[in-house]
């Protein structure tokens, strides 16, 4: 049996002990927070949990085999690091740190001692986005663009940019989807609130290929959309994560492109562009609960000395794009190298 301590009982915490709780293998041995009022909560709804705001309680219990951190970004650099020092693996909330530089120091320090490090990168373990990753393996052809829309009205964060609290969730779905990672990044966006972060943002991605990606992420919409293209030169993709049953289509459609060459023998041709249009289909998805499969899969890790599917690198990727983001939001939308991309992929 794998003992939990879960850090951090605020917006995701509950989601955690909830589905903990539920995952076989597991016990939940304590919930730690600051604010009495939520370990009252805790107490209230889960009377055989321990609570507790000392969280070196927590790194000095024999019972605890692993840490979730649901806290802010922040303070998850300090908290993974004594965790980890404590011998214990670690489930982090996304983003896994503030900068590429403590991402990176999280993931050695795991490696060597040999211990989990999970990040909750929770959309990658949903019935459609895996479906997606399957569907760009081998069904679309040659992927041409990644294209997707996050927007609602609030809720305004204080302590960190809409790019790092909404792009991040695409960021994670495009690393795990796409065999290819970023190269370079560009970002422009707004603060609308004097004195707090960008709440509404622009990124472009570019690849060594011909492939594009833009991501589109706004805390001021007047309507809620989670939605995602994947077009490719033989099928095309449409994510709709608020649709409640057909959350992905496939379309067969696109264009065909025909060179005729030029008299005289010169190498320049004429394209022409066809049009294909094909049927549309919904596949049959897994509904399971995302975060369940996730704390399953690093339950499983744990007792068989697996690799989740979002491990340390996967995080450290999806920081350095937000980091790069943020120093080219700062500078008006200067193209930021991502020099690393290829030694972490």
């Amino acid at each position: 049996m794998i003992g939990v301590a879960v850090v951090g009982y605020g917006y995701w915490g509950p989601n955690l002990v909830r589905n903990f709780c539920e995952t076989p293998g597991v016990r939940l041995i304590s919930v730690c927070d600051l604010r009495p009022e939520r370990l009252e909560a805790v107490k209230a709804r889960y009377p055989a949990v321990e609570i507790t705001d000392d969280f070196e309680s927590v790194l000095h219990d024999p019972r605890v085999d692993a840490v979730a951190i649901a806290t802010p970004v922040f303070a998850h650099y300090r908290l993974t690091m004594s965790a980890l020092m404590a011998g214990k693996h670690v489930f982090v909330e996304k983003p896994m740190a503030a900068t590429a530089e403590e991402a990176r120091r999280m993931t050695e320090e795991a490696a060597r001692r040999g211990l989990v490090l999970a990040v909750d990168h929770t959309f990658v373990h949903t019935g459609a986005v895996r479906k997606m990753r399957e569907l760009a393996e081998g069904g679309l052809g040659e992927i041409y663009y990644y294209d997707s829309v996050r927007v609602n009205l609030g809720l305004f964060q204080h302590d960190v940019s809409v790019i790092w609290d909404l792009a991040v969730h695409d960021l994670s779905i495009m690393d795990f989807v796409l065999n290819e990672k970023p190269v370079a990044v560009s970002a422009t966006g707004m603060n609308h609130v004097a004195g707090e972060p960008e709440n509404i943002a622009y990124l472009n991605l570019f690849f060594d290929s011909k492939m594009i990606a833009h991501i589109h992420v706004n805390w001021l919409a007047p309507v809620k959309v989670r939605r995602t293209l994947l077009g490719g030169s033989s099928k095309m993709v449409v994510y709709d994560d608020l649709e409640p049953s057909e959350k992905i289509k496939v379309y067969d459609k696109g264009i065909t492109l025909n060179g005729n060459p030029k008299k005289n023998g010169e190498k320049v041709y004429q394209m022409l562009v066809g049009y294909r249009t094909g049927d549309m289909w919904a596949p049959q998805l897994d509904m399971t609960e995302a975060l369940g499969r996730e704390l399953r899969e690093f339950a499983g890790c744990i007792e068989n000395g697996g690799v989740p599917t979002a491990d340390g690198h996967a995080g450290l990727r999806v920081v350095r794009i937000l980091e790069a983001a943020t120093q080219s939001l700062a500078q008006r939308g200067r193209v930021i190298e991502l020099e690393q991309a290829r030694r972490i992929a």
